[in-house]
């Protein structure tokens, strides 16, 4: 499995749980500390460092690498939000060490925070307030950390920028940060923009937390890697023929016809055994003339009701395995007859993936939908980004819910399908509470079709007969993987025929 990703609950009570197990708090902070310490001293050469220590245990973590930093030479001053007499627990501890090693040299142990002024050339520890603060960092505070940025001085925080919410990512006065070393297990923060883009580089320590006390949190949250689905990966029979691998049906719009035939050639590239894409007769030239291994299966008519009787005479064949409706699909059709093509869909029993204008055409009554999905046992994938997924999702439970996780995991709840919540960030929840949350997808995919070809992967791994949740997490993974292959100038276009090097990479990976 993937690592977990615990919530800043869960990882006190894994600090607890540690503690009461025997190992003292006092050398979780110096693993913790030693770890900040070691990551910088792998990146820069020795320079002067201003150590921001707060009043809690984050603080504590600073005393402690402002021991080590010195220890291996580098000019060390600290500065703390209070003085060191006011702090209790391990975090006194670390700082009555710190302040005798400052005083055997001769020099004051620490300095008040209103005088810190880092200096380009410089570097900043940022040990002021860990992943728990839920409030707006104190004016001063931010200013402190904002003239280091403005200057250009590298900053390291310790857990994570001090005013980002570690539950959700959430910026309240954070400034970006060059690194950001944390332990144990990642927090939504690290995953969760803009939480994610402040914290810069991210490094994972291990500060001797067992796995055994991580297992006992049962968090349902992991970052999306193939560890996390592989064991549910499609396997292919030598023996076997196309239709064992499934058969992908893509509805396509009668007018916008690009984005179904990118989501049909992803299908194929993904593994699907035989891709079909059903398309008005009007529209069969257009498919037909650049689809040459996927079907071009022609409905006759031209009005929704005629499409729909077409459609059903396709669904027909039981060995049809999984349908995708939505990319382009308004295109010469209204509203009411999108929603009848989705609807006869979801009734067939297959799995199924909803996206783009097969979401949207069910604003005004979302209800419709989610009575739908839980009226038949098959699995669903919601594929939105946050506009459509406003636009389905308008109720209090799910846009109060918080974070872009909580969010995407209460829609799963009230769908009753599983939703890819797409970003920069993207979030696969499952209605169980099952969450992924992916950080490989690189800027060059904000470009149109991009998720038209996500969708079409989804369908494939569906088709393979991958489970919902794992099919749309490796979906999603795979299509980062393949667009940071390519770097700048990606469109579309390219990412099918990227597909296939994303595969070996992962095969080789498994090796």
């Amino acid at each position: 499995m993937a690592a977990e990703v615990l919530t800043t609950t869960q990882m006190a009570s894994a600090d607890a749980a540690t503690i009461a197990r025997g190992t003292p708090g006092l050398a979780l902070m110096r693993a913790a500390g030693e770890a900040v310490a070691q990551a910088m001293l792998q990146r820069w050469p020795p320079r002067p460092v201003t150590v921001l220590c707060g009043p809690g245990n984050n603080g504590g973590d600073g005393w402690v690498a402002a021991a080590v930093l010195n220890r291996h030479g580098w000019p060390v001053r600290v500065h703390s939000l209070v003085p060191p007499e006011a702090l209790r627990g391990d975090a006194a501890e670390a700082a009555r060490a710190w302040l005798a090693v400052a005083a055997e040299a001769g020099r004051p142990g620490w300095h008040p925070l209103a005088e810190a002024n880092p200096q380009s050339g410089e570097l900043v520890v940022d040990a002021l307030f860990g992943a728990g603060l839920n409030r707006a960092l104190d004016e001063p505070v931010h200013q402190l950390l904002e003239r280091a940025a403005m200057r250009h001085v590298p900053i390291v925080a310790v857990d994570v920028p001090s005013g980002v919410q570690g539950d959700s990512g959430r910026s309240q006065g954070a400034v970006p940060c060059a690194l950001t070393v944390t332990f144990c297990r990642l927090k939504p923060a690290h995953l969760l923009m803009p939480g994610r883009a402040l914290c810069g580089e991210v490094v994972l320590a291990d500060i001797g937390i067992p796995d055994a006390v991580v297992r006992e949190a049962r968090s349902q949250a992991w970052e999306n890697q193939p560890g996390l689905w592989s064991d549910t990966w499609p396997s292919v029979d030598v023996a076997g023929h196309k239709y064992h691998r499934g058969h992908a049906l893509v509805w396509g719009g009668g007018v916008m016809t690009g984005a179904a035939r990118l989501s049909a050639r992803a299908a194929a590239r993904v593994g699907a055994g035989l891709t079909t894409v059903c398309v008005p007769q009007s529209a069969w030239g257009v498919y037909a003339a650049s689809l040459t291994s996927i079907m071009v299966h022609p409905v006759a008519g031209e009005g929704a009701a005629q499409w729909q009787a077409g459609l059903n005479s396709l669904l027909a064949d039981d060995r049809l395995s999984a349908a995708l409706i939505g990319p382009g699909a308004l295109g010469g059709t209204q509203p009411g007859g999108l929603r009848a093509l989705v609807l006869t869909l979801l009734a067939s029993g297959r799995p199924v993936v909803l996206d783009a204008d097969a979401l949207t055409v069910f604003a005004e009554d979302p209800s419709l939908l989610f009575a739908t999905i839980a009226g038949h046992s098959r699995p669903v994938v919601l594929t939105p980004h946050d506009g459509e997924f406003n636009r389905i999702f308008r109720g209090p439970h799910v846009s109060g819910a918080g974070s872009k996780l909580e969010r995407a995991r209460e829609a799963a709840r009230l769908s009753g399908a599983v939703v890819l919540l797409k970003g920069a960030d993207t979030v696969v929840a499952a209605p169980d509470g099952r969450a992924s949350l992916n950080r490989n997808a690189p800027s060059e995919l904000a470009t149109a079709g991009a998720g038209d070809v996500l969708a079409g992967l989804v369908l494939g791994l569906l088709a393979q007969g991958m489970p919902a949740w794992q099919a749309a997490s490796a979906a999603v993974w795979l299509h980062g993987d393949a667009a940071s292959s390519f770097g700048p100038g990606l469109i579309a276009d390219d990412l099918p025929d990227l597909v296939p090097a994303a595969l070996r990479r992962l095969r080789q990976a498994k090796a």
